[in-house]
């Protein structure tokens, strides 16, 4: 181990005994110290993406053609149009949002005795084990997926895309929830708990007052991503404007489907004030 540098005599006749000198900037340790090991993962790293860059099939006159029909798309953001197909395009954007407020409604009710279920510090072992199974299982799969198996059992329509919102805010919220509640405030418990109170009554005000604030704001906060991926689900047939969308696009009606998508980003630009506007009162 070598220690601290030795300055040299001004005058050039050697070391000056005594004389330390200490670095002038820090340096943040590297994550390995190795210099060879660390190079040889770079190394390893860089190799790895150059072979799996190079599996790639790239079909170059596949991808010219998308490219002069994704400036096509980008085109129709230009000239938006919102008349041709409004009547289609209203009824999406009504189905859309009524499937979203009915769906997270519905999914925040379940998601609440989920979630107490789900939280370790009061509750029992076996509705533990089972409401986290719950949650594992909603959030293990992905929306679109989730949609494609309700079309399957229900149909094409709005109760398919009902459905796999609800599903999907149930194992989002629930899990949020049940990690409030095991952060809460413990002395608050135990002073309710020490006046004799029951288990609701602890529930009730020794819970339910730290993390109703909280439950209000990722309740908003799911209400817009349920708006978004409503877009998404509605391409696979679960009702909304996706499924306009996709017929626009199908067709290459490209300034109708800017005409969608400026309309999809309004509302959710206008649900993420609101959303803000809110929290910000309950909290």
């Amino acid at each position: 181990m070598s220690g601290p540098a030795v300055l040299p005599d001004p005058a050039g006749e050697g070391a000056t005994p005594g004389a330390v000198r200490y670095p002038s900037h820090w340096r943040r340790p590297p994550l390995i110290s190795d210099g060879r090991l660390r190079w040889a993962i770079y190394a390893g790293v860089l190799v790895y993406l150059v072979v799996g860059i190079g599996a790639v099939e790239v079909n170059w006159g596949r991808l010219s053609e998308g490219w002069e029909r994704g400036l096509r798309f980008l085109g129709g953001f230009v000239e938006p149009d919102f008349i041709s197909r409004w009547d289609d395009i209203r009824a999406g954007l009504i189905e859309s949002l009524t499937m979203t407020l009915t769906a997270t409604v519905v999914g925040v009710v379940i998601s609440i005795p989920v979630g107490i279920g789900a939280a370790r510090n009061i509750a029992p072992s076996p509705v533990y084990l089972a409401c986290r199974a719950l949650i594992a299982l909603s959030r293990s799969l992905q929306e679109i997926i989730v949609a494609i198996l309700f079309v399957a059992m229900v149909g094409f329509g709005p109760l398919a895309g009902f459905l796999t919102l609800a599903f999907a805010t149930i194992g989002f919220l629930a899990k949020l929830l049940a990690e409030d509640i095991e952060d809460i405030d413990a002395a608050q418990v135990e002073a309710i708990r020490a006046t004799g109170a029951g288990w609701w009554q602890v529930l009730d005000y020794g819970i339910r007052s730290q993390v109703t604030p909280r439950l209000i704001g990722l309740s908003l906060y799911r209400l817009d991503i349920n708006f978004r991926e409503s877009a998404v689900i509605g391409i696979v047939g679960a009702g909304g404007v996706g499924a306009t969308l996709n017929t626009a696009l199908d067709r290459y009606e490209y300034d109708s489907a800017a005409a969608i998508l400026i309309l999809i980003i309004a509302i959710v630009l206008v649900t993420e004030y609101v959303s803000g506007w809110v929290r910000a009162r309950v909290q």
